[in-house]
């Protein structure tokens, strides 16, 4: 079984309510150094057999039209799962 990941986050030019608060809580938190925080959403998409370059072709369509808001939001990435967790 394979496994594809997308990872969509917001365009730089959009406000990003989530990653504001996350970014003021850190401090109050105890987590020092960070100057800021975007939040995005990340899919893995599960194949049977392993992933071919027609799967990613695939995923990368539906990020484009499904998975993602084309006005507001950028696909990051669309890329086979490899040994991380």
């Amino acid at each position: 079984m394979g496994v594809i990941v997308v990872e969509v986050m917001p365009k730089p030019e959009i406000l990003d309510p989530q990653g504001k608060a996350i970014s003021t809580a850190l401090p109050r938190l105890g987590f020092e150094g960070f100057t800021g925080v975007r939040q995005g959403k990340r899919f893995e998409l599960t194949v049977d057999g392993e992933v071919t370059p027609e799967h990613l072709d695939a995923a990368a369509k539906a990020a484009e039209s499904l998975l993602s808001n084309p006005i507001i939001e950028d696909v990051i990435s669309v890329r086979e799962l490899g040994g991380e967790a």
